[in-house]
């Protein structure tokens, strides 16, 4: 896959990346007719991947401390990339790295925010803020940077965001930046966002803060944030109340085609689950717990559902047939004792289905654990490390752990989408993403924004 990512370079509107990772988030504002002036990634496979698809000239900032000719994907240290060479950009985006703030790292103790170096980098982006001074940006983050320090961190952040000529000078002596007083910005959405909700087959919770400078904003705040919310929040299709599934996903197809299909897969899991299925849409219904107000709707939904399988090219190509050339598609080896312990697992279910297994789960939220998809729930958020069972399990009772290339397909990435590295780093990569599909919606917003504040593109 090579997108037409840098463009003219009078092109608009034009977005400058920050842990930019594969580029899940700035494949959704490519989608949507942005432009990248300039993207920054530390990891050298991640950043090859960037550059592999969206065709823009790697530029290795260690082996050269130097500004590229842009457009370019940046490999190097944040911390080291004067932003002042990247001129011109109507947004910044970024997500800096959460470890720090994520609720996945345990006890208060082991989650420092400010505290930790890394959860300082934010600083960084801020930093780019005042250097670009873009009309708009997005910062993109785990929801346990909410709970952070007892909500310190994002307070924090969010006072930061929202005041930045009040808090820049302090800012400026830890980041050591000559740049000049930064605009001001008003942050027009600060929620946690599910990906499920814009038609992503996966639940998948981010914190989004959007803010937008108030010498363009104007008298607009209302509208903004109602734009926001309309397609942040899903709130003008009918995802909310019927979410994407995996089993569409990976088939390449709405669930009312797929009767037969479902069957075939609960009737491998019949000795332990007796009666435990029935018609697709009717079970989906139930787990879902929709309640369809009319026939009408419920088609409107699948409609819906099909729009998407169409718009990520998934529609009609099973993922099973798929074949890319980085190897995504190649099954995981697993053990004989793994298999088996699958087999004990129906779908929805993890290792507590498993009893007498002999597995050591104490200390262990085993929740988390050998977690088999529901071939008609949103799948478990897809998560980037871990062994012990953490990897996502498939659906089929034949199956044991995702392939890559499903995995991608749960974060809405085009199966043309090609990833750098060993299985790990592919696997890395594709966890750490923001969903290009969610990203698409963010795109969607921030533009409309601009067109509301007369940002409109004069062609």
């Amino acid at each position: 896959m090579r997108l037409d990512a840098g463009g003219s370079r009078n092109a608009w509107p034009v977005l400058v990346s920050l842990f930019s990772g594969a580029g899940g988030m700035d494949l959704g504002f490519v989608r949507n007719g942005w432009r990248i002036r300039m993207a920054c990634e530390i990891l050298r496979v991640a950043a090859e991947t960037y550059s592999r698809n969206f065709g823009l000239p790697l530029h290795d900032w260690e082996e050269s401390p130097r500004m590229p000719d842009l457009p370019a994907v940046v490999r190097g240290d944040v911390t080291r990339v004067d932003f002042r060479a990247a001129g011109h950009a109507d947004a910044v985006v970024g997500g800096p790295p959460c470890q720090d703030f994520s609720v996945v790292r345990g006890p208060e103790q082991d989650r420092r925010g400010l505290e930790a170096e890394r959860g300082r980098l934010y600083m960084r982006f801020v930093q780019a803020l005042a250097a670009v001074q873009p009309k708009v940006f997005v910062f993109e983050n785990v929801p346990g940077l909410l709970s952070a320090n007892r909500g310190l961190a994002y307070r924090r952040i969010l006072a930061d965001l929202q005041d930045l000529k009040r808090y820049w000078p302090e800012i400026r002596q830890r980041v050591g930046d000559g740049v000049g007083d930064p605009p001001e910005y008003e942050v027009v959405f600060a929620r946690v966002v599910n990906a499920a909700d814009v038609g992503a087959p996966q639940s998948r919770r981010r914190l989004i803060i959007i803010g937008v400078r108030r010498d363009i904003l104007g008298g607009h705040f209302l509208e903004a944030t109602w734009i926001c919310d309309r397609h942040l929040l899903g709130l003008d299709r009918l995802f909310r109340k019927y979410p994407l599934t995996p089993l569409e996903a990976f088939e390449g197809r709405s669930l009312p085609e797929l009767r037969r299909r479902y069957a075939e897969i609960m009737k491998e899991y019949a000795d332990i689950l007796p009666d435990g299925w029935g018609d697709a849409v009717e079970d989906y219904i139930r787990l879902v717990g929709a309640e369809p107000s009319s026939a009408a709707e419920l088609e409107r939904a699948f409609e819906q559902h099909e729009q998407v399988l169409r718009h990520l090219g998934y529609a009609g190509r099973p993922v099973c047939e798929a074949r890319p050339s980085d190897g995504s598609a190649q099954p995981p080896r697993e053990s004989p004792r793994v298999l088996r312990r699958m087999r004990m697992i129906p779908p929805g279910e993890n290792i507590a289905a498993a009893r007498g297994d002999n597995l050591e789960t104490e200390g262990l939220d085993i929740s988390l654990i050998y977690r088999r998809l529901h071939p008609l729930k949103p799948a478990y958020t897809v998560v980037a490390y871990g062994g012990g069972g953490t990897w996502g399990y498939h659906y089929e009772r034949g199956r044991s752990r995702l392939t890559n290339r499903e995995r991608a397909r749960l974060q809405t990435f085009p199966d043309d989408f090609l990833f750098s590295g060993t299985s790990q780093q592919q696997r890395a990569q594709i966890g750490e993403a923001v969903p290009p599909l969610l990203a698409e919606s963010i795109a969607r917003a921030c533009r409309d924004i601009l067109e509301l504040c007369g940002e409109a593109p004069s062609s």
